[in-house]
């Protein structure tokens, strides 16, 4: 199955036998330590208009548990997160699409998370909500009580020991801007760099100028050319956990599964024992 859809797919979804779920997980990083700009309220753009019967997810909230030394978006907790699914209308046997405003980054996380606890049919919309041609409601709509029931461990993760023994032995890929990765700038956490022997990668370079993604043997060799192809041992991560798996849903449209570290470089850098690269080089 394509872990993405086009909007003209979905709008046929929407009208078949077994209509997905919609989830709206639109959310922003705000990237600057110190900002005057106030945070983006996801929820007031849903309810400001979005897919009709799309139910609204808090990627802060729902996705992630409370920041701390397991990073600024680490795991959920499990029971939580399979109650919020519930109540968004979440069942196993049903499909679900997830979409964002368009950066991917979001959706991608809610599709991570969906496919590690066993969900078995997900996929993000290409592009999110800036696609789609068809009407926008600001109804909230009340969904029937879906009966998933998240088990972890269907897809790969990876804890702080695990990306730094797959720097050595695999590919890890830092999903981050070019300038984090080489230490130049850090606007969020406290030191800069990269994890020694990660590889840059940074996720805007998976997608068009209109936030799709580029074709899946574009994408393929892309990943190649930095040692990562189907049968290599591949793991990401990138600030939170959140833009890492946009670029595992990237590697899974180009047909390569890998491993994402959640707690990504926001819990590697706040232990000052862990060892920091800095510059253009992996070591």
């Amino acid at each position: 199955m394509n872990a993405i859809i086009s909007a003209s797919e979905l709008a046929s979804a929407l009208t078949g036998e077994n209509p997905p779920v919609l989830l709206d997980v639109r959310w922003q990083l705000t990237l600057a330590k110190t900002s005057g700009e106030p945070p983006f309220d996801g929820r007031k753009a849903y309810e400001a208009g979005h897919i009709p019967g799309a139910v609204y997810v808090d990627l802060d909230r729902e996705l992630a548990s409370t920041p701390g030394s397991r990073g600024r978006h680490p795991l959920p907790d499990l029971a939580g997160f399979g109650a919020a699914m519930r109540r968004s209308g979440v069942s196993s046997g049903t499909p679900v699409i997830v979409y964002d405003g368009g950066q991917g980054w979001a959706a991608a996380r809610a599709w991570w998370l969906l496919r590690w606890t066993g969900h078995p049919e997900v996929r993000v919309l290409d592009g999110g909500l800036p696609t789609w041609e068809g009407p926008l409601e600001t109804s909230v709509p009340t969904p029937a009580a879906g009966d998933f029931e998240p088990v972890p461990g269907a897809t790969g993760l990876l804890d702080a020991d695990d990306a730094a023994a797959l720097a050595r032995s695999g590919v890890l890929l830092d999903a981050r801007a070019g300038e984090r990765y080489r230490g130049e700038v850090e606007p969020i956490d406290p030191v800069g760099g990269h994890i020694p022997g990660a590889l840059s990668a940074p996720t805007n370079d998976n997608v068009a100028a209109d936030g799709r993604f580029l074709p899946a043997e574009e994408l393929a060799a892309r990943f190649k050319t930095l040692g990562a192809s189907e049968g290599t041992d591949v793991g990401v991560y990138c600030g939170s956990g959140v833009s890492g798996a946009h670029e595992v849903l990237a590697l899974a449209v180009a047909g390569i599964p890998a491993a994402l570290y959640v707690g990504s470089w926001s819990e590697w850098s706040s232990d000052p024992s862990r060892p920091v690269a800095v510059g253009p080089d992996p070591q």
